[in-house]
């Protein structure tokens, strides 16, 4: 799609994120001059108003040699075609929520958030599921967060991505408890980072809460099998050993805490590899705050072994959905997506990725027009520490 330089709510963006760089451990990041390219708009490309991007995007390359990618809302509908550069709006429905109000059947609003495939036709899908109890008169407290509980799942597709059904265990991280345990605040795992993989796993990270026992941030999950649903296991800071269950269908369940991976914190939009260091380079968004984020943005940082990260460096400054407020547009949902990736899941990056991301404009105290928009990025070795 060509460059849409009319729109507005990005502008800005652009003139906050210019010759930005990142230096993080031998690599140094920098966004390339210009304005954004603009993928998708929610205004014109929508096949009906739900279809609003929200969710970092996901791309894989599936059996026919075209490329699918998942950016959307919890109506669950693709972009497809030929390369990254020409994806549309595919109507049809791969995978649907259905606003159900008994929280056992894990089936309130799911946002597909993650994807791998071996062969392009069998997909699994690790989706965000979130159960908002205030909706369907479950909640103790008045309070939308207060009465938000978030588990992740595990979906498979066996038609290249273009109908998913839940895997048998569903539940791949949840908190201990169900979703009317110490309502209140927000609860449980949320918002999965794209899967990975380092030739003998795959790999992603999702965020918590916590609960007592159990540290908010986030943290790491691996499996020897993506197919298996039952076979991820989280990090407890030795070894890969805790799996999840169903709280609704196993009581009194105590997994041992996940052990969180700093210098998240906050959700991990994507990690990718790059070819050339071996390095893996993370992404993600972070509003204004002391210490390692004083400017709010999408920030970057690298690790030779995902388990010790370097200082995030800012790679975008711009205001977040964490601090969205009226008037000034905001960024979110950061990922790394290179055309040249090697394999079916753009997992690895070259010197040239695309920084996709979600960009809102704010009408008033509203928001209004979303887009799916991408930058080129420029990645150069450089000296430094390593990890």
């Amino acid at each position: 799609m060509p460059i849409d330089r009319a729109a507005t709510c990005l502008l800005a963006v652009v003139a906050l994120a210019a010759a930005t760089n990142v230096c993080a451990a031998d690599l140094t990041v920098a966004l390339a001059p210009g304005a954004p390219e603009i993928m998708y708009r929610s205004d014109v490309d929508r096949c009906t108003p739900i279809d609003t991007p929200d969710i970092d995007p996901r791309a894989y390359r599936d059996a026919d040699g075209g490329v699918d990618m998942f950016a959307l809302h919890y109506v669950n509908r693709a972009l497809r075609g030929p390369d990254l550069s020409h994806l549309k709006i595919d109507c049809s429905i791969a995978l649907d929520s259905h606003l159900d109000p008994d929280p056992s059947h894990h089936d309130d609003r799911l946002y597909m958030t993650a994807t791998w495939t071996n062969d392009g036709r069998r997909v699994v899908g690790i989706v965000h599921s979130e159960y908002h109890a205030d909706d369907h008169k479950r909640c103790a407290v008045a309070s939308v967060l207060g009465c938000w509980f978030n588990s992740v799942l595990s979906f498979s597709s066996f038609d290249s991505g273009h109908t998913f059904k839940m895997d048998n265990p569903a539940v791949v991280a949840s908190a201990p408890f169900t979703q009317d345990v110490e309502q209140g605040r927000h609860r449980g795992f949320f918002n999965p980072s794209n899967i990975f993989s380092d030739g003998r796993y795959e790999y992603f990270f999702a965020s918590t809460t916590g609960w007592t026992g159990q540290d908010g941030g986030a943290c790491l999950f691996r499996s020897a099998n993506p197919f298996s649903s039952a076979s991820w296991r989280a990090w407890d800071g030795s070894a890969f050993s805790i799996g999840y269950v169903d709280p609704y269908r196993m009581k009194n369940a105590h997994p041992r805490p996940c052990a969180p991976i700093a210098p998240f914190g906050l959700p991990v939009g994507s990690v990718t590899r790059h070819d050339k260091s071996g390095r893996w380079l993370a992404v993600w968004m972070a509003p204004k705050g002391g210490g390692a984020t004083p400017i709010a943005g999408f920030y970057a940082s690298t690790s030779t072994n995902l388990l010790e990260w370097t200082e995030p460096r800012l790679l975008m400054a711009g205001r977040v959905i964490h601090d969205m407020g009226c008037g000034a547009p905001v960024i979110a949902y950061p990922s790394l997506i290179d055309e040249n990736s090697k394999g079916r899941n753009f997992d690895h990056i070259g010197d040239a990725p695309w920084l996709y991301y979600v960009a809102i404009r704010m009408e008033g105290c509203n928001t209004g027009v979303r887009t799916i928009a991408r930058q080129r990025l420029h990645i150069v070795e450089t000296g430094g520490a390593h990890k």
